[in-house]
C-alpha cells in the first residue's frame, strides 16, 4: 500500500493513518512530497510503519523506483491531497515521486482532499476533482465541513478522519462485481414504541449486525441505505442513513426507497406491538396506584408488507431471532414474507442475540436446506451473508 502525503496541515492525521493501516496488517510505503516534509518528518512515518520513507524521485533506490512502486501497490492513497497536488495529478505531471508513481500504476487510487474552504470551492479545483474522478477513475473521499487550520474558521475543506480513510481504502480493495453499482437497503436496530414521552416498549437490540452488514455491503461497492432505529453506534462511513424511532416510521422509510433496491436485508429487531394510546404527558406513579395497564396493538410487518413493492428480481433477506423451534419458525418467515434467505439465530445461545459482538446463525433457504455457521464476530457473519447474497445476484444476472 502506497500512502502519499502532500503539504497540508492535515498531514499530521496521516501519521495515525499509517499506524492504523500497519496494525491492520498492511505493508505501508509512505511517500512524502517536498512540501509535506515542512509539516511532518520522514522519521515519524518510519517509526510507525517500520519501513523507510521515500521522498526523492531520483534516489539510491534507482531511477525506476516509481515503476516498482506502481507495479507492487495494491492501492494508492493520497492523504491529504492539496489543491496543488490535485492540479498536478489532473494534468498527468511527473515532477515528483508521488505523481510519477500515479502514472505508473494500475492500482485503485484514493484521494482525500484537504484545503481552505475558499480554495476548495474554486472552479479550477472543482474541475480538477471532476477530472480525476470521472476521467481517471480515482476515488475522491471528502472533504467534509468542519474546523480548518487556526484562524481559518469552519467550512468544507477538512480532510476526513483516519478511520474513515481506512474504510475508503477497504472499499477500493474490496469492490465485488456482484455488488458494485447495486443498491442495497438495510434495516437495523430496535424500534421504540412510546407509552408516554419518557417510556417506551422496545427490545435490547444494539444494531450491530445490521450496521456490520451495511459497512460490508458498502466496502463491496454497493450504494447502501441504512434505515436505523435508535442506536448508539456511529453511522457507517459512506452509507446513507435514515434514522427512525418507531416501527411505523421504519415501515414508511422502507416503502419510500425499496422499489429501487437490488437487495433488501431486514435485520432490524422491530417491536411486534405498540401502545394503542400513547400519553401526551408522563404518567405519574401517584396517579396509577393500582398499576399501569398498557393496551398494545400490532405493528406493521415491514418485511412482509414490502413483498409487493420490491423491485422485480431483487434479493430479500430476513432475520429470525427465536427462543424456540428456530428452524421451523425461520422457514415459516421465509415463506410468508417471500424471502430468498432467512438468517436464523437462537436468542438463548451463548455468543448470539442482542448486545454481543459475536453471533451464531443458520442460513435457511427456500428449498428447505439449512447451513449452520460457527460462532464468529458479527463483522465476519456479515461477510458470510453477503457472500451468499452475491451468489444469488450473480445467478439472477446470468453471471
Amino acid at each position: 500500500m502506497v500512502l502519499g502525503v502532500t503539504g497540508g496541515i492535515a498531514a499530521y492525521k496521516s501519521i495515525q493513518l499509517a499506524r492504523d493501516l500497519t496494525r491492520l496488517g498492511a505493508e505501508v510505503q509512505v511517500v512524502l512530497t517536498r512540501s509535506a516534509q515542512k509539516f511532518v518528518a520522514p522519521l515519524t512515518f518510519e517509526g510507525v510503519t517500520g519501513r523507510p520513507t521515500l521522498t526523492d524521485l531520483f534516489s539510491a533506490e534507482g531511477a525506476a523506483l516509481h515503476i516498482r512502486l506502481g507495479r507492487e501497490a495494491d492501492v494508492i492513497c493520497v492523504a491529504p491531497a492539496t489543491a496543488d497536488f490535485l492540479a498536478r495529478a489532473a494534468q498527468g505531471r511527473a515532477d515528483d515521486l508521488l505523481c510519477t508513481t500515479l502514472l505508473a500504476t494500475r492500482a485503485p487510487v484514493v484521494l482525500c482532499p484537504a484545503m481552505n474552504d475558499k480554495m476548495f470551492s474554486h472552479r479550477q479545483v472543482q474541475a480538477n476533482l471532476e477530472h480525476v474522478h470521472t476521467e481517471l477513475g480515482y476515488s475522491v473521499e471528502g472533504p467534509v465541513a468542519g474546523a480548518l487550520a487556526v484562524g481559518e474558521g469552519e467550512g468544507p475543506g477538512r480532510m476526513i478522519e483516519p478511520s474513515q480513510i481506512v474504510q475508503a481504502i477497504g472499499r477500493a480493495l474490496g469492490r465485488s462485481p456482484d455488488f458494485t453499482g447495486r443498491r442495497v437497503l438495510l434495516t437495523a436496530g430496535p424500534t421504540q414504541e412510546p407509552i408516554d414521552p419518557v417510556r417506551y416498549v422496545g427490545n435490547r437490540s444494539s444494531g450491530r449486525m445490521g450496521y456490520a452488514l451495511a459497512e460490508a455491503a458498502w466496502r463491496r461497492g454497493a450504494e447502501v441505505t441504512l434505515v436505523s432505529g435508535p442506536s448508539s453506534l456511529d453511522a457507517p462511513y459512506g452509507v446513507s442513513i435514515v434514522r427512525v424511532g418507531t416501527a411505523v416510521e421504519m415501515d414508511r422509510a422502507v416503502r419510500d426507497v425499496i422499489a429501487k433496491m437490488d437487495v433488501s436485508i431486514f435485520a432490524a429487531a422491530v417491536a411486534d406491538f405498540r401502545p394503542t394510546d400513547p400519553k401526551g404527558s408522563k404518567v405519574k406513579r401517584a396517579a396509577s396506584p393500582e398499576g399501569l395497564a398498557v393496551h398494545l396493538e400490532e405493528n406493521p410487518d415491514i418485511a412482509k408488507g414490502s413483498r409487493d413493492v420490491r423491485k422485480p428480481g431483487s434479493i430479500a433477506v430476513g432475520f429470525a431471532l427465536e427462543t424456540d423451534d428456530l428452524i421451523e419458525n425461520a422457514r415459516g418467515k421465509l415463506e410468508r414474507k417471500g424471502l430468498d434467505l432467512v438468517v436464523a439465530n437462537d436468542a438463548t445461545e451463548d455468543g448470539a442475540g442482542f448486545g454481543t459482538d459475536t453471533n451464531v446463525v443458520t442460513i435457511v433457504r427456500p428449498d428447505g436446506s439449512t447451513e449452520p455457521l460457527p460462532l464468529q464476530s458479527k463483522a465476519e457473519v456479515a461477510e458470510e451473508i453477503l457472500d451468499r447474497v452475491g451468489a444469488l445476484l450473480a445467478d439472477r444476472s446470468g453471471g
